[in-house]
């Protein structure tokens, strides 16, 4: 090796040292990826692909901080091809032809592929998107692009069409203590459990934010290992937490201040689930159930504002989804109450349960094949369309249940239940 590769080496180690943290833990082979294991784990199918060397162009796509990056930096270190890095950010189309060039030459006189992975692919253009067709088309590039934004709107359709869509899911909580683990030994300092665990609780699955936070609060510990206070000063936050109990008991009162029309008690509670670290996701599963079980057709408005809350929140994100779910919440809190719509669909299927299950009525069976009429299928059934004092009319029900009732929307009497409502808790 002459001077001038010892002087290059010595750079780039001089840089890498000095790299964000995340950068530094990117791994170095599939076998390296912190999780993901739907994709990545033993027999999954990415694994597969990339161990046979057989992966064809691919769209990454997940939120932020899940590893479409490091995962194809993996990639990269599992193949035999070469491997290109562009930016949609920063590239342009003279960009993306010279890599094609490149990638033609090799292909040419040696035989080897080459991988092109291009970040923030919805950042480019139809036109520049366009660019690539031909190269991904005839193989001579095998793409792969990573985007927050869903590739069925951001992507071009022939691009897409030519691409296995792998989607990212926000990394679990021991995936993330896992990361935070790694980063404490490559920075040689100790990090103490509580500290862990406030990483771990405010990550919201993204890994690299949680990374960030580690190197920030390793630098304000010095040569102590990371405390709390530490943590929490590279957070700017307080780590009120709470214990599985208090879970349970602080998502209770939020759900019964909701259905108690306390739009007050309803964000304060909020907001104790907020600074507690609770999963947003699981807050805003809680409210689109309550649209639906305390509210019910008593304001159908409702649930469409749960649910675009719970829309919201995946677009994006917390801190300013906090608006969202606020909002959702006293909507829920503030609207008039009905228990119908849970009483009815409880009161169903605990009947289905108890052996109440009878045919379907001859008139109401599908007559959409050959043959039907002859066995009397649909024969007698009036279409509401065609006769509404008839259709209306008609039995829905099978023999024997025809006198039962479970919708009543003026029911009042007993305590509403919460069957069925403590999946999430």
């Amino acid at each position: 090796m002459d001077g001038g590769d010892l002087f290059t080496s010595a750079a780039r180690e001089r840089l890498v040292s000095r790299s964000p943290l995340a950068a530094r833990l990117r791994p170095r082979t599939i076998d390296d990826v912190v999780g993901q294991r739907h994709l990545v784990g033993p027999g999954r199918p990415l694994r597969q692909l990339v161990e046979q060397d057989r992966l064809t162009s691919a769209i990454l796509w997940g939120p932020p901080g899940t590893g479409k990056t490091t995962l194809a930096l993996a990639i990269a270190g599992s193949t035999s091809r070469a491997f290109e890095q562009l930016s949609a950010v920063t590239a342009g189309v003279a960009d993306v032809r010279a890599t094609i060039a490149r990638a033609t030459a090799l292909l040419g006189e040696h035989d080897r592929g080459t991988i092109l992975f291009l970040d923030e692919i919805h950042r480019f253009s139809k036109s520049q998107q366009d660019a690539l067709l031909p190269a991904v088309e005839d193989g001579t590039l095998t793409l792969i692009g990573a985007t927050t934004e869903n590739p069925f709107f951001e992507v071009n359709a022939p691009l897409r069409s030519r691409s296995t869509l792998f989607r990212l899911e926000p990394l679990e909580p021991a995936d993330i203590r896992t990361l935070v683990l790694r980063g404490a030994e490559a920075e040689g300092t100790d990090v103490v459990d509580d500290a862990v665990d406030l990483l771990v609780d405010r990550s919201g699955g993204d890994g690299r934010q949680v990374l960030t936070a580690l190197e920030v609060a390793c630098a304000l510990s010095g040569e102590d290992p990371v405390g709390l206070d530490h943590v929490e000063a590279a957070l700017g936050t307080s780590a009120l937490r709470y214990g599985r109990d208090d879970h349970y008991d602080v998502v209770s009162a939020f759900i019964k201040s909701m259905r108690g029309s306390d739009p007050d008690a309803a964000v304060y509670w909020l907001a104790r689930m907020l600074e507690a670290g609770e999963d947003p996701r699981f807050i805003a599963r809680r409210i689109v159930i309550a649209a639906s079980e305390d509210v019910g057709d008593a304001d159908d408005s409702v649930l469409p504002v749960a649910v675009a809350a719970a829309g919201a929140l995946e677009l994006v994100g917390l801190p300013e989804a906090q608006l969202n779910l606020a909002q959702a919440a006293i909507a829920v809190a503030r609207a008039p109450k009905s228990p119908a719509v849970s009483r009815a669909i409880w009161g169903a299927r605990a009947d289905v349960r108890s052996g109440l299950v009878g045919e379907v009525p001859a008139h109401l069976r599908d007559s959409h094949y050959a043959g039907a009429a002859e066995i009397g299928h649909g024969n007698d059934y009036i279409s509401p369309h065609d006769d509404p004092v008839g259709g209306r009319a008609q039995a829905y029900l099978p023999d024997g249940l025809s006198q039962r009732r479970w919708y009543r929307p003026d029911r009042t009497d007993g305590q509403t239940t919460e069957e069925g409502s403590r999946d999430d808790s």
